[in-house]
């Protein structure tokens, strides 16, 4: 069988620059949709079971980030189910992927992918609980459903509003959306009775339906960065932002949480909204307290690594949760994970992957409890 490379299927990237034998694999990281961003790839590779593979991506130096790369190991997969990592080497100039496959088909991944069908599934799970219901907010740029789920009563005291997947290669953020999505799910969860008693929670599990599924890492059908369109949002160039945003300032907001991924950094970190004008004191200790309540409930999130309070200074208020934070005065908060493992709690077979994230989604609804409490005293 002679060697095959494919990636023409759901958040499929990769370009070929040859691939005569197992052992001379030569690849390029392919660039989003109408911009000059490089760094997700899927690809399947068929014909060399048994054969030590080298795969080098020749552009990898010239990646986006390519900090990323630095301690990375690729995820491979045989069944699209079960996620491992792989040798990965990055010389500062091309990354190289060392796998000898035990089937004559494998996958190989920036992250573990959260397919579309999948999305479509947990949709259909959710409306189909007495507490859910899903709304459709409007089409993306390619015409694909926008939709968000709704948990709970939307006559509730308290609005809380999660938002994942802006960047699309950022798959753990709707793994994350499932985990949270299937715990408010959960009618014998303590934890859900009482938040639900107070607040309705809006989640959208996929900001970003068009890029996930054209494999581009951080923009949408029209090139757009989605989370730099929050104070202009178009139906042209950004009509997913444009769509959630009218919905937040219909409902209200009371607690505002942007889901991500970061490529450089190992960890588990939220970027909070403390930089903003008029930033007031109940807002940082409502926020620090959130991060308190966080710490106790998740032994994956820590404080001492992420983002300094300066980073998006100019472009502040473009962000989505530097927007709400600001419009709203609540709890905003940007949460990343790594692509990475979690150097806090690694976990060298998979490194940080989808159930790890789902399972940080269960985790902070603890803190989100805390806040709802916070504020109904």
């Amino acid at each position: 069988m002679s060697i095959k490379i494919s990636s023409h299927f759901d958040a499929g990237a990769i370009d070929i620059v040859r691939a005569e034998t197992a052992q001379t694999i030569e690849l390029k990281l392919r660039k989003d949709t109408h911009v000059d961003i490089a760094q997700w790839f899927y690809f399947r590779l068929q014909g060399a079971r048994g054969e030590r593979c080298t795969m080098r991506f020749l552009n990898a130096g010239d990646a986006t980030y390519p900090d990323g790369w630095k301690d990375y190991q690729a995820v491979a997969s045989y069944d699209r189910k079960n996620w491992f990592r792989v040798p990965t080497a990055f010389d500062g100039s091309v990354m190289t992927i060392s796998h000898t496959p035990q089937f004559d088909s494998v996958y190989y991944a920036y992250f573990e992918p959260y397919s579309w069908e999948r999305h479509l599934d947990l949709l259909g799970r959710a409306q189909a609980s007495s507490l859910a219901r899903v709304e459709d907010l409007g089409s993306t740029v390619d015409g694909r459903d926008l939709n968000v789920v709704v948990v709970g009563d939307p006559s509730a005291r308290k609005k809380i509003w999660v938002i994942a997947r802006q960047h699309p290669g950022e798959a753990m953020a709707e793994w994350f959306a499932e985990g949270m999505v299937d715990a408010l799910l959960d009618v014998a969860n303590p934890i859900v009775q009482k938040l639900l008693k107070h607040a309705v929670f809006y989640i959208v599990p996929n900001m970003n339906p068009d890029g996930a599924v054209n494999g581009n890492l951080r923009t949408n059908a029209a090139g757009a960065n989605l989370n730099r369109e929050w104070m202009t949002p178009t139906l042209e160039n950004s009509p997913e932002v444009f769509h959630v945003k009218n919905k937040i300032h219909e409902t209200g907001c009371d607690l505002f949480l942007d889901i991500h991924g970061d490529e450089g950094l190992p960890y588990v970190f939220l970027a909070g909204s403390e930089m903003l004008e008029g930033f007031t004191q109940q807002q940082a200790d409502e926020q620090q307290a959130f991060i308190t309540q966080f710490q106790r409930a998740s032994e994956d999130f820590q404080t001492e690594f992420g983002y300094g309070s300066g980073k998006y200074r100019e472009e502040m208020l473009k962000l989505a949760s530097k927007y709400i934070g600001h419009t709203f005065k609540c709890v905003s908060l940007t949460l990343e994970m790594p692509f990475k493992d979690n150097a806090r709690s690694p976990n060298p077979k998979v490194g940080w992957n989808g159930a790890r994230s789902a399972q940080l989604g269960k985790e902070i609804l603890q803190p989100i409890l805390h806040n709802v409490e916070r504020g109904a005293r």
